[in-house]
């Protein structure tokens, strides 16, 4: 007779990599399948096996979701041009031309997309953290960004009709040459956008000169990863010319360069503000957003952070650069969309211009916004909404499904929560300078990804929150908003596996979260006690000052605190859990 606690339902597993896979199968292994008699449904959705099965693991994770209702995601590697060179050389007979976009692509949107899921993701209520709170005011920081062309330079419009949206080239042949379709109805927003590589370098010119000029280390950030045939087109214009140009003199002016991906990068410099540095963020939507961030942190600061912060991302309907399709241009010429052989756009662009087209489904925008009133309601939080639809026929749509909805739960006599639109600058403003007690912050991908990443330092580290996906049929996917930590991840290679440092609370969080559904669903007393008890033990390992690196000095007693690796703070949350 075993003592384990019985589940009767499967839970699906998906497998990441780099230091958070590690992580994740000793946490499966210490507080699940040890206490636990239930059937896990693995998928391996390393970026390995992305690769070798051609992008078939992420369709499998889509279908496994469906059936079985609940699932826990790792974080996985979205590898950069060198690292898919790296894996193609391992796997010769493998032809990059021949894979599927599932197999390099970042799995994410398509799992959001495949189970028809938005994602939420929150602060845990830690009791024994405070918040991060630099010393930004009069800060030598300065954001650099394109003052033309990308997304505030596109053309965007609702279709007039159902059919299919095409995207044509026509180059030097003359002869139109398709280069993506997809269905669009009625009332679906679209945008095409395009940047002019030679003002691309032009930039990066007079940005690394500016750093030269006013001695300041250099920052640049981009979504390279997932928007490779436009944010990684840029970055690969951009570092040429730092390269071939600008790196002897930076190194000689003593000055330092960093790449990062832009939400990552936004959270480490909110949250660790550099002393003097230039920021360079080309994309002029996300850099308008920072630069006016960056100039009301550095006259008025940071203020005391007393609320937990609520981010709804919008992912089912692909929606912004997450689900768009990105490519150079492959000579000079013209690219146009047609609509069921109307011509709707057409704009001239030169070989090596990253071209961008997007849509989004107005179906999945309305199931969206329903769903964060209902979150909003349930939890008694506020929502503001960030727009900017006097300037972008694309952010229209939002506008009238959130006047839709109003009425509908009017006429329903069921009063909406309390909602403010304003732009996506001042959302993030507030989100970050002026946060109320509850407030949930409804954001595309990208916008999302941004403004979690930043809040999640803020609060303490990007291991000290949680996300769910949740679709409208039901499904639940919890997941870790952080990456693999591929820094930790090399340390540990290095020295054979003895310095295992990685914060694993939003992990078990995620695993707590998707057993306490587990027993919600078939009413399992014996499993919703358990995962109590297990968050209860991680929040409380916390508050006695048992922490990992990365929240060293954070605790509200920094002289009490003791600082272990992953495994000790593993050790020390299953102690708790047994007391």
């Amino acid at each position: 007779m075993t003592n384990k606690i019985q589940v009767a339902k499967p839970m699906v597993i998906l497998h990441g990599d780099e230091m958070a896979q590690i992580a994740f199968e000793r946490i499966l292994e210490q507080f699940v399948t040890s206490r636990l008699d239930i059937d896990l449904v693995e998928i391996d959705l390393s970026a390995e096996q992305r690769l070798t099965s051609n992008g078939q693991v992420v369709l499998d994770a889509i279908d496994s979701l469906k059936e079985h209702g609940v699932g826990i995601k790792n974080a996985g590697m979205t590898v950069n041009r060198s690292q898919l060179d790296d894996l193609l050389a391992k796997y010769p007979d493998i032809s990059e031309a021949a894979l599927d976009k599932l197999a390099t692509k970042s799995p994410n949107g398509a799992i959001r997309k495949g189970i028809g899921g938005n994602i939420t993701r929150e602060d845990i209520e830690f009791r024994n953290l405070k918040s991060v709170r630099p010393d930004w005011v009069g800060r030598e920081i300065e954001v650099d960004t394109m003052d033309s062309g990308g997304l505030d330079f596109s053309y965007s419009e609702l279709s007039d009709a159902t059919g299919v949206a095409k995207v044509y080239f026509v180059g030097s042949s003359g002869d139109p040459v398709e280069l993506h379709r997809r269905t669009l109805r009625k009332g679906d927003p679209w945008m095409l956008a395009s940047n002019d590589l030679d003002e691309v370098k032009a930039w990066a010119h007079r940005f690394f000169q500016r750093a030269l000029d006013e001695k300041r280390d250099i920052y640049l950030g981009l979504k390279d990863t997932v928007v490779a045939g436009y944010d990684g087109v840029m970055r690969a214009a951009i570092e040429e010319v730092y390269n071939s140009d600008y790196k002897d003199k930076v190194a000689a002016a003593g000055l330092e360069y960093h790449y990062e991906l832009i939400d990552a990068q936004a959270a480490r410099i909110v949250s660790n503000p550099p002393e003097r540095a230039l920021w360079g963020v080309p994309d002029n939507v996300s850099g308008m957003k920072l630069y006016k961030l960056v100039q009301q942190l550095k006259r008025y600061g940071l203020p005391e952070r007393k609320a937990h912060v609520s981010i709804s991302r919008m992912s089912a309907g692909g929606g912004d650069q997450y689900g768009s399709y990105n490519t150079p241009a492959p000579e000079d010429g013209i690219i146009k969309v047609v609509m069921d052989g109307v011509e709707k756009h057409a704009r001239d662009v030169k070989a090596g211009d990253p071209l961008l087209f997007m849509s989004n489904d107005r179906a999945a925008i309305k199931d969206w916004v329903k769903q964060v009133f209902r979150d909003a309601a349930l939890n008694k939080k506020e929502v503001y909404f960030g727009l900017k639809r006097e300037f972008v026929n694309y952010d229209e749509v939002y506008s009238s499904i959130i006047l839709e909805i109003r009425k509908e739960l009017a006429a329903l006599d069921t009063p909406p929560p309390s909602f403010m639109i304003m732009r996506p600058s001042r959302q993030l403003s507030k989100m970050i300078c002026d946060p109320p007690r509850w407030g949930l912050y409804p954001a595309q991908n990208l916008d999302g990804d941004i403004f979690s990443d930043i809040s999640a330092a803020l609060g303490g580290s990007l291991a000290t929150a949680s996300s769910v996906i949740e679709s409208k049929d039901g499904t639940m996917l919890y997941e870790a908003p952080h990456g693999t930590a591929h820094d930790l991840y090399l340390r540990y290679l290095e020295t054979d596996g003895k310095e295992a440092n990685f914060n694993s609370s939003a992990l078990i969080f995620a695993v707590a979260n998707a057993l306490e559904e587990l027993a919600r669903r078939e009413d399992n007393a014996a499993l919703a006690e358990y995962s109590s008890r297990l968050k209860s033990a991680l929040i409380e390992t916390v508050a006695q000052g048992t922490i990992t690196g990365d929240l060293k000095g954070k605790t509200l007693n920094p002289d009490d605190e003791k600082v272990v690796d992953m495994y000790g703070f593993l050790d020390a949350i299953e102690a708790n859990l047994e007391s």
